[in-house]
């Protein structure tokens, strides 16, 4: 990042920190991408709390961006395993961040499966949790009756751009490694598993590139709105896989089972926008498929008669190339801040929440007289 650039993010954030200033003391436990952009977020999150760790995405890791943040900031690393256990979370929360009070800054609802535990047996005090995407929406909004506030801000308006540009870093990314290995994907057919906001984004990128796009979304509605939009639309995955020469999945959630798999046509290419172990259950194929590179992020998995290609080991297809959506990032950041700035005050009931359109105003607003220009 050029000089001027970091001057104008860093300038941006205090005006945001300034805006919506923490209460109490409070102590984070951040999940993020740790891409190039990162520090000044993190720069910003160290003005509404002390940072008790930076847990990076493993498949989201700028090298030469994890190396400076080490020097300022403890550093642990990130696996569901370590807080889909009770007690190995709890364990974490006691040594790390033990008798504060803390937010937890989610991507992917990482501490879903331990929040009753962490907010009951915590020795500090758990003020909640900040959700950035989706899939973590659904997470804990699966858990029912929450212990502690939720702000999730993966249905925010201002995340609108963000998840639109995401769908064209995914096609973009997708391209250039289909590309790499001297295969095209203009008028080929290509199907699109999941129809929200970015699955939508990626149908209508593909169609602007000459792919004949087939949209299946288990929400009868979102189909409705894939047909409406001039979409091909399938009743089932399998359907809509079986003769689909590249198939993204974008639900979110888990969208093709074991069974799935055998559908897909030979030499489709398939990829993701989430992490593997989200969308794609191809640990399951272990024992059946042998698995071969065959290029930069392009795994080869075959069986006797059947064969198909994986991108970027089922990760998100985009962060091959470091995910780039631009300034408009930074909005969403902010509305992180805002959020884990009103966890501080502890005012807010257990439950799911989105911080107040007014906020969001705000944030916009600041937002273009920083970088409208």
């Amino acid at each position: 990042m050029e000089t001027p650039e970091r001057a104008r993010l860093d300038a941006f954030f205090r005006r945001i920190t300034a805006q919506f200033p923490a209460g109490q003391a409070i102590t984070t436990l951040v999940i993020t991408h740790l891409l190039q952009e990162r520090p000044a977020f993190l720069r910003a999150m160290t003005a509404v709390s002390t940072i008790g760790a930076v847990l990076p995405k493993p498949r989201s890791i700028h090298q030469p961006t994890l190396d400076t943040v080490r020097h300022t900031l403890p550093v642990h690393d990130l696996t569901r395993e370590r807080f889909a256990d009770e007690t190995q979370a709890l364990h974490y929360l006691e040594d790390t961040v033990g008798g504060q009070h803390v937010v937890l800054v989610d991507i992917g609802g990482y501490f879903a499966p331990s929040l009753d535990t962490l907010v009951n047996k915590f020795s500090g005090r758990i003020l909640g949790v900040v959700e950035d995407t989706e899939n973590g929406h659904q997470r804990y909004a699966a858990l029912g009756s929450l212990p502690c506030p939720v702000v999730s801000v993966a249905r925010s308006p201002l995340k609108d751009c963000e998840d639109h540009l995401v769908g064209r870093s995914i096609v973009f990314s997708t391209d250039a490694l289909v590309r790499a290995r001297g295969d095209i994907l203009t008028s080929r057919s290509a199907c699109v598993i999941g129809f929200g906001k970015i699955g939508r984004s990626i149908a209508q990128t593909l169609r602007a590139q000459d792919l004949r796009v087939t949209v299946y979304d288990n929400d009868a509605v979102k189909r409705v709105q894939a047909h409406a939009l001039g979409f091909h639309t399938s009743a089932s995955t399998t359907e809509a896989v079986h003769n689909a020469d590249l198939v993204l999945c974008a639900t979110g959630n888990l969208a093709l089972r074991h069974d799935d798999f055998a559908a897909l046509r030979n030499g489709a290419y398939l990829g993701s926008v989430t992490s593997s172990e989200d969308e794609l259950e191809l640990g399951s194929l272990d024992d059946l498929y042998e698995r071969q590179p065959v290029g930069p992020q392009l795994t080869r998995y075959e069986v006797t008669g059947h064969y198909f290609y994986v991108l970027a080991d089922g990760g998100a297809v985009n962060f091959v190339h470091g995910a780039a959506v631009g300034t408009y990032i930074h909005l969403v950041q902010a509305e992180i801040l805002a959020a884990t700035a009103a966890l501080s005050h502890a005012r807010l009931q257990p439950g799911l929440h989105e911080i107040p359109a007014a906020d969001r105003d705000t944030i916009a607003r600041t937002w273009l007289r920083h970088f409208e220009r």
